[in-house]
Protein backbone atom coordinates (compact mmCIF):
# COMPACT_ATOMS: atom_id res chain seq x y z
CA UNK A 1 0.00 0.00 0.00
CA UNK A 2 1.21 3.47 -0.29
CA UNK A 3 0.45 5.72 2.80
CA UNK A 4 -1.88 5.12 5.00
CA UNK A 5 -4.23 6.60 6.90
CA UNK A 6 -4.31 5.57 10.78
CA UNK A 7 -5.28 7.13 13.94
CA UNK A 8 -7.81 8.89 15.25
CA UNK A 9 -10.87 10.36 13.04
CA UNK A 10 -13.53 12.51 14.16
CA UNK A 11 -16.91 11.37 13.03
CA UNK A 12 -17.92 15.45 12.31
CA UNK A 13 -21.06 16.40 13.97
CA UNK A 14 -23.03 18.57 11.53
CA UNK A 15 -24.04 21.44 13.50
CA UNK A 16 -27.33 23.32 13.29
CA UNK A 17 -29.06 26.51 13.64
CA UNK A 18 -32.09 26.76 16.27
CA UNK A 19 -34.33 27.08 13.48
CA UNK A 20 -32.61 23.43 11.89
CA UNK A 21 -30.56 25.27 8.77
CA UNK A 22 -26.83 24.22 7.76
CA UNK A 23 -24.82 26.15 10.28
CA UNK A 24 -21.88 27.38 7.77
CA UNK A 25 -19.95 29.28 10.63
CA UNK A 26 -20.51 26.25 13.45
CA UNK A 27 -18.83 23.97 11.29
CA UNK A 28 -16.06 25.36 10.54
CA UNK A 29 -15.71 26.25 13.90
CA UNK A 30 -16.05 22.84 15.11
CA UNK A 31 -13.15 22.18 12.24
CA UNK A 32 -10.64 23.99 13.53
CA UNK A 33 -11.31 23.09 16.95
CA UNK A 34 -10.92 19.65 16.32
CA UNK A 35 -7.56 19.49 14.57
CA UNK A 36 -5.99 21.71 16.93
CA UNK A 37 -6.69 19.03 19.03
CA UNK A 38 -4.61 16.61 17.22
CA UNK A 39 -7.21 14.88 15.47
CA UNK A 40 -5.66 12.59 12.81
CA UNK A 41 -8.69 12.96 10.15
CA UNK A 42 -12.03 13.84 9.85
CA UNK A 43 -15.03 12.10 8.50
CA UNK A 44 -17.62 14.50 7.73
CA UNK A 45 -21.47 13.67 6.71
CA UNK A 46 -21.30 9.70 8.50
CA UNK A 47 -23.95 8.75 10.38
CA UNK A 48 -23.25 11.09 13.95
CA UNK A 49 -22.89 13.99 10.85
CA UNK A 50 -26.73 12.81 10.16
CA UNK A 51 -26.45 12.55 6.41
CA UNK A 52 -29.64 10.66 6.67
CA UNK A 53 -31.64 14.12 7.04
CA UNK A 54 -29.47 16.05 4.53
CA UNK A 55 -29.89 16.68 0.97
CA UNK A 56 -27.58 15.93 -1.55
CA UNK A 57 -27.19 19.26 -1.74
CA UNK A 58 -27.08 20.14 1.91
CA UNK A 59 -24.50 17.34 1.54
CA UNK A 60 -22.08 18.48 -1.05
CA UNK A 61 -22.28 22.18 0.74
CA UNK A 62 -21.41 21.19 3.86
CA UNK A 63 -18.23 18.86 2.13
CA UNK A 64 -16.75 21.80 0.40
CA UNK A 65 -16.94 23.61 3.67
CA UNK A 66 -14.85 21.09 5.72
CA UNK A 67 -12.42 20.67 2.68
CA UNK A 68 -12.34 24.44 2.46
CA UNK A 69 -11.69 25.04 6.26
CA UNK A 70 -9.63 21.97 6.67
CA UNK A 71 -7.49 23.68 3.88
CA UNK A 72 -5.17 20.31 3.94
CA UNK A 73 -4.15 20.19 7.68
CA UNK A 74 -5.54 16.30 7.79
CA UNK A 75 -6.87 13.76 5.83
CA UNK A 76 -10.55 14.30 5.26
CA UNK A 77 -13.08 11.17 4.30
CA UNK A 78 -16.31 12.10 3.60
CA UNK A 79 -19.22 9.22 3.69
CA UNK A 80 -20.71 9.52 0.11
CA UNK A 81 -23.32 6.37 0.63
CA UNK A 82 -26.81 6.11 -0.37
CA UNK A 83 -29.52 4.35 -1.08
CA UNK A 84 -29.51 3.83 -4.80
CA UNK A 85 -26.06 3.38 -6.92
CA UNK A 86 -26.33 6.66 -8.38
CA UNK A 87 -27.22 8.29 -5.79
CA UNK A 88 -23.81 7.01 -4.48
CA UNK A 89 -21.57 7.54 -7.44
CA UNK A 90 -22.81 11.60 -8.18
CA UNK A 91 -21.76 12.12 -4.14
CA UNK A 92 -18.58 10.32 -4.71
CA UNK A 93 -17.28 11.52 -7.83
CA UNK A 94 -17.78 15.32 -6.27
CA UNK A 95 -16.13 14.21 -3.18
CA UNK A 96 -13.11 13.29 -4.83
CA UNK A 97 -13.40 16.26 -7.87
CA UNK A 98 -13.49 18.39 -4.22
CA UNK A 99 -10.18 17.18 -2.58
CA UNK A 100 -11.35 14.58 -0.69
CA UNK A 101 -8.53 12.01 0.46
CA UNK A 102 -10.64 9.31 0.68
CA UNK A 103 -14.21 8.28 0.93
CA UNK A 104 -16.40 6.17 3.59
CA UNK A 105 -19.18 4.09 2.22
CA UNK A 106 -21.75 2.65 3.94
CA UNK A 107 -24.15 -0.33 2.43
CA UNK A 108 -27.11 0.89 1.02
CA UNK A 109 -29.79 0.47 3.80
CA UNK A 110 -33.22 0.18 4.13
CA UNK A 111 -34.63 -2.13 1.65
CA UNK A 112 -33.07 -5.59 2.56
CA UNK A 113 -30.46 -6.24 -0.52
CA UNK A 114 -29.10 -9.60 -1.37
CA UNK A 115 -24.82 -9.52 -0.71
CA UNK A 116 -24.48 -10.05 -4.38
CA UNK A 117 -26.25 -6.60 -4.56
CA UNK A 118 -24.72 -5.35 -2.33
CA UNK A 119 -21.50 -6.10 -3.38
CA UNK A 120 -22.66 -4.69 -6.89
CA UNK A 121 -23.19 -1.20 -5.46
CA UNK A 122 -19.71 -0.88 -3.75
CA UNK A 123 -18.20 -2.72 -6.96
CA UNK A 124 -19.75 0.46 -9.37
CA UNK A 125 -19.25 3.32 -6.72
CA UNK A 126 -15.92 2.66 -5.60
CA UNK A 127 -15.03 2.12 -9.51
CA UNK A 128 -16.44 5.43 -10.31
CA UNK A 129 -13.55 7.29 -8.50
CA UNK A 130 -9.57 6.96 -8.44
CA UNK A 131 -9.64 7.24 -4.54
CA UNK A 132 -9.52 4.80 -1.72
CA UNK A 133 -12.72 3.81 -0.20
CA UNK A 134 -13.35 2.61 3.38
CA UNK A 135 -16.30 0.03 3.57
CA UNK A 136 -18.60 1.04 6.25
CA UNK A 137 -20.05 -2.00 7.78
CA UNK A 138 -23.28 -0.73 10.28
CA UNK A 139 -25.95 -3.41 10.29
CA UNK A 140 -28.06 -1.96 13.24
CA UNK A 141 -28.70 0.72 10.42
CA UNK A 142 -28.34 -1.12 6.98
CA UNK A 143 -29.91 -4.36 8.19
CA UNK A 144 -26.99 -6.27 6.33
CA UNK A 145 -23.65 -7.35 7.84
CA UNK A 146 -20.53 -7.20 6.15
CA UNK A 147 -18.69 -10.18 7.85
CA UNK A 148 -15.33 -10.52 7.54
CA UNK A 149 -15.72 -13.12 4.95
CA UNK A 150 -18.07 -10.48 2.94
CA UNK A 151 -15.45 -7.93 3.16
CA UNK A 152 -12.28 -10.39 2.42
CA UNK A 153 -14.13 -10.81 -0.78
CA UNK A 154 -14.94 -7.01 -1.37
CA UNK A 155 -11.14 -6.39 -0.95
CA UNK A 156 -10.25 -8.87 -3.07
CA UNK A 157 -12.65 -7.98 -5.92
CA UNK A 158 -12.49 -3.96 -5.66
CA UNK A 159 -9.07 -2.65 -5.68
CA UNK A 160 -9.60 0.61 -3.94
CA UNK A 161 -11.35 -0.83 -1.35
CA UNK A 162 -8.09 0.19 1.42
CA UNK A 163 -10.14 0.39 4.29
CA UNK A 164 -13.15 -0.81 6.68
CA UNK A 165 -14.67 0.99 9.06
CA UNK A 166 -16.01 -1.75 11.40
CA UNK A 167 -19.26 -0.69 13.69
CA UNK A 168 -20.96 -4.21 14.24
CA UNK A 169 -20.07 -3.90 18.05
CA UNK A 170 -18.66 -7.09 17.20
CA UNK A 171 -15.28 -7.38 18.79
CA UNK A 172 -14.66 -11.39 17.25
CA UNK A 173 -15.20 -9.96 13.91
CA UNK A 174 -13.29 -6.88 14.32
CA UNK A 175 -10.48 -9.16 15.54
CA UNK A 176 -10.77 -11.77 12.42
CA UNK A 177 -10.28 -8.48 9.88
CA UNK A 178 -7.39 -6.98 11.81
CA UNK A 179 -5.54 -10.33 12.00
CA UNK A 180 -6.82 -12.25 8.71
CA UNK A 181 -7.07 -8.91 6.51
CA UNK A 182 -4.75 -6.72 8.10
CA UNK A 183 -2.41 -6.96 5.32
CA UNK A 184 -4.57 -5.98 2.37
CA UNK A 185 -7.08 -3.20 4.40
CA UNK A 186 -6.45 -1.09 7.13
CA UNK A 187 -8.60 -1.64 10.09
CA UNK A 188 -10.92 1.64 12.03
CA UNK A 189 -13.50 0.48 14.62
CA UNK A 190 -15.90 2.80 14.88
CA UNK A 191 -17.90 1.38 18.73
CA UNK A 192 -16.82 3.93 21.29
CA UNK A 193 -16.12 1.13 24.30
CA UNK A 194 -14.28 -0.81 22.02
CA UNK A 195 -12.14 2.33 21.29
CA UNK A 196 -8.99 1.22 23.58
CA UNK A 197 -9.23 -2.60 23.10
CA UNK A 198 -9.41 -2.34 19.02
CA UNK A 199 -6.23 -0.52 19.20
CA UNK A 200 -4.19 -2.96 21.09
CA UNK A 201 -5.43 -5.23 18.87
CA UNK A 202 -3.49 -4.08 16.11
CA UNK A 203 -6.98 -2.12 14.43
CA UNK A 204 -5.14 1.02 12.14
CA UNK A 205 -7.84 4.09 14.57
CA UNK A 206 -11.29 4.64 14.91
CA UNK A 207 -13.61 6.68 13.12
CA UNK A 208 -15.27 7.73 16.76
CA UNK A 209 -18.27 10.55 17.03
CA UNK A 210 -16.65 11.04 20.56
CA UNK A 211 -13.72 13.11 18.79
CA UNK A 212 -16.60 16.41 18.59
CA UNK A 213 -16.72 15.93 22.70
CA UNK A 214 -13.38 14.73 23.76
CA UNK A 215 -10.92 14.86 20.91
CA UNK A 216 -7.61 15.33 23.20
CA UNK A 217 -8.91 12.51 25.68
CA UNK A 218 -8.84 10.18 22.52
CA UNK A 219 -5.40 11.56 21.14
CA UNK A 220 -4.00 10.85 24.26
CA UNK A 221 -5.28 6.93 24.81
CA UNK A 222 -4.18 6.49 21.11
CA UNK A 223 -1.03 8.18 21.93
CA UNK A 224 0.03 6.18 24.87
CA UNK A 225 -0.88 2.95 23.24
CA UNK A 226 1.79 3.75 20.25
CA UNK A 227 4.58 4.54 22.85
CA UNK A 228 3.88 0.82 23.97
CA UNK A 229 3.11 2.76 27.84
CA UNK A 230 -0.18 0.46 28.22
CA UNK A 231 0.01 1.51 32.07
CA UNK A 232 -0.75 4.91 30.97
CA UNK A 233 -2.89 3.95 28.47
CA UNK A 234 -5.19 2.13 30.79
CA UNK A 235 -5.13 4.70 33.66
CA UNK A 236 -6.75 7.41 31.10
CA UNK A 237 -9.31 5.01 29.18
CA UNK A 238 -10.33 4.03 32.71
CA UNK A 239 -11.38 7.32 32.88
CA UNK A 240 -12.70 8.06 29.37
CA UNK A 241 -14.66 4.68 29.96
CA UNK A 242 -17.91 5.92 31.46
CA UNK A 243 -18.37 8.75 28.51
CA UNK A 244 -18.14 6.14 25.54
CA UNK A 245 -19.80 3.80 27.54
CA UNK A 246 -22.77 6.44 27.85
CA UNK A 247 -22.88 7.53 24.11
CA UNK A 248 -23.36 4.30 22.96
CA UNK A 249 -25.96 3.88 25.68
CA UNK A 250 -29.12 5.15 23.30
CA UNK A 251 -29.88 7.09 20.58
CA UNK A 252 -26.12 8.47 19.59
CA UNK A 253 -26.33 11.65 17.55
CA UNK A 254 -28.43 13.06 20.47
CA UNK A 255 -25.51 12.25 23.29
CA UNK A 256 -22.72 13.52 20.40
CA UNK A 257 -24.85 16.62 20.37
CA UNK A 258 -25.86 16.86 23.83
CA UNK A 259 -21.94 16.51 25.26
CA UNK A 260 -20.79 19.28 22.45
CA UNK A 261 -23.02 21.63 24.75
CA UNK A 262 -22.08 20.51 28.19
CA UNK A 263 -18.52 20.61 27.10
CA UNK A 264 -18.76 24.59 25.90
CA UNK A 265 -19.17 23.88 22.68
CA UNK A 266 -22.87 23.42 21.24
CA UNK A 267 -23.59 22.43 17.47
CA UNK A 268 -27.27 23.15 17.81
CA UNK A 269 -30.33 20.50 17.73
CA UNK A 270 -30.22 17.10 15.55
CA UNK A 271 -32.88 18.00 12.58
CA UNK A 272 -36.50 16.48 12.90
CA UNK A 273 -37.43 14.16 14.10
CA UNK A 274 -34.14 14.09 15.76
CA UNK A 275 -34.40 14.91 19.91
CA UNK A 276 -32.40 17.24 22.61
CA UNK A 277 -30.75 14.24 25.50
CA UNK A 278 -32.74 14.66 28.03
CA UNK A 279 -33.31 12.94 31.43
CA UNK A 280 -31.14 10.35 33.46
CA UNK A 281 -29.14 9.82 30.69
CA UNK A 282 -28.19 13.80 30.27
CA UNK A 283 -27.57 13.60 33.82
CA UNK A 284 -25.28 10.51 33.22
CA UNK A 285 -22.95 12.13 30.87
CA UNK A 286 -22.66 15.36 32.44
CA UNK A 287 -21.59 13.55 35.67
CA UNK A 288 -18.88 11.69 33.01
CA UNK A 289 -17.75 14.22 31.75
CA UNK A 290 -17.35 16.25 34.99
CA UNK A 291 -15.17 13.82 35.99
CA UNK A 292 -12.67 13.65 33.16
Amino acid sequence: MSEDLEGVYSAVATPFTQDQHLDEAGLRRLVDRTIESGIHGLVPLGSTGEFFALSRGERECALEVVLEQTAGRVPVVPHTGATSTAEAIALSQHAEKAGATALMLVAPYYEPFSIEEVKSYYKDVAGSVSIPVMAYNLPAATGVNLTPQILGELIDEVPNVRYVKDTSGDFTAAAQLIHEFGDRVSVFVGWDTLFYAALLEGAAGSVIGAANVVPRQLIAVYDAIQASDLALARKLWATLFPVMSTLVSGGYTAAVKAGMELVGHPAGPQRAPGAALTGPRLRELEKALAAL
